[in-house]
């Protein structure tokens, strides 16, 4: 069944083949390409094996692109009927792990699917930007600066944020927080909120400071003088950065290098697997992936500015800002110019949560690619 797209005056009917057809396909061409150096490293620091993480990884990746082209075709106003109840459900999960979730890594983040763990928290990224999207949407913008309005979008994103805390996982929660006040930047709340929230968060780091665990303390001190425990809390980012400057312009060739082969290089599949990039592919091989993430985000970008919808805009900004703050801490988490927060490369690392996140944000965007000539009225559209 066609879905009405109002251009002005005149209507326009697209079949489910006409939106495929109408598909940003380079942007999903990007989105393959990033996948396929992922399946690459892991095949490399599987010692030149596909089993047991490149299989996996291309696999997931496979389902997920399929899933990333359903969500991509699907009216926006479903999305943004939708936005509430996806929220909802995050939090659940985010209880269900609190009682009954799989622990690993210090933590317990995971619900075991069998097939693979997931990790809600990851999921909750989108969520919060969804429900969001969908409250600003509601709003006249006059009501975006009163206090009273701030109320239950502040709510919506501290929630989950605390549930993601006492996990405990620190990087997840603050990247939570991140991406909803980017929400809030975009939808007009006045600068003053942003000004008071800051000093608010610089007075609070000494409570902050008590309340985190044993090892969240070790990677701030650890990142502001890795060189005090080479052997030890600095082991990560030390080698890290010796396989970063040992890659020099060009790489040392594929499974060429040295750090990650000898297993000098901790965790190379997840968090420091661009480090293993950039060792076998140097300074140009990690800019060329940087370059891959930026066309896509700035699609995002620029479908925001040229979508019809408050709630189609906020959402690919939002989701493109989120996206943009995985890549960046990340990189700058390897590079030592932030503290290891465990954050992952998207669709480079192992871990099918992540994958499913961002395959997920990016399925929304370009369905707001696909609808952004739909006016929805400030009301639910399906009401």
């Amino acid at each position: 069944m066609g879905t009405s797209l109002m251009f002005g005056a005149r209507a326009v009917r697209r079949s489910p083949l006409q939106r495929l057809r109408n598909l940003n396909w380079w942007m999903v061409l990007g989105l393959i390409a990033i996948a396929g150096v992922g399946t690459a490293m892991l095949y490399s620091v599987g010692g030149g094996k596909f089993d047991p993480w490149a299989s996996r990884h291309l696999s997931r990746f496979l389902m997920a692109l399929v899933g990333l082209i359903v969500i991509a075709i699907v009216d926006i106003r479903w999305w943004m009927r939708l936005a509430y109840p996806a929220y909802f459900i995050g939090l659940i999960l985010l209880v269900y792990v609190e009682f009954a979730g799989t622990t690993g890594m210090g933590g317990q983040r995971w619900i075991d699917l069998g097939f693979m763990r997931l990790q809600p928290s990851e999921l909750m990224k989108v969520a919060v930007v969804l429900a969001l999207a969908r409250y600003f949407h509601g709003l006249t913008i006059s009501a975006h600066n009163r206090l009273s309005s701030l109320a239950v979008p502040i709510l919506l994103i501290l929630l989950p944020a605390a549930m993601v805390v006492r996990q405990p996982d620190l990087g997840t929660a603050l990247l939570i927080v991140a991406g909803g006040i980017g929400v809030l930047f975009l939808a007009g709340a006045r600068m003053w909120l942003f000004i008071v929230g800051f000093i608010g968060a610089i007075a609070s780091i000494p409570i902050g400071w008590q309340l985190m665990q044993d090892y969240q303390k070790a990677r701030v001190m650890i990142f502001l003088n890795p060189e005090s425990d080479p052997l030890g809390a600095g082991y990560q980012i030390m080698q890290s950065k010796i396989a970063l400057g040992s890659g020099g312009v060009w790489g040392k060739g594929f499974m060429e290098g040295t750090q990650s082969q000898l297993n000098f290089l901790p965790e190379m599949k997840t968090d420091f697997i661009f480090t293993v990039l950039a060792e076998e592919f140097g300074i140009m091989g990690g800019v060329g992936l940087i370059i891959i993430y930026m066309a896509l985000l700035s699609y995002g970008v620029l479908v925001s500015l040229t979508c019809r919808s408050q709630f189609g805009r906020l959402l690919a900004a939002g989701l493109s800002f989120t996206l943009f703050l995985y890549v960046f801490v990340n990189v700058a988490m390897v590079m030592g110019l932030l503290p290891v927060v465990g954050v992952p490369l998207p669709l480079v690392s192992y871990g099918g949560s992540a994958m499913i996140t961002f395959m997920l944000a990016y399925g929304l965007i370009l369905s707001v690619g696909l609808n952004r000539g739909i006016s929805i009225p400030r009301k639910d559209a399906f009401g």
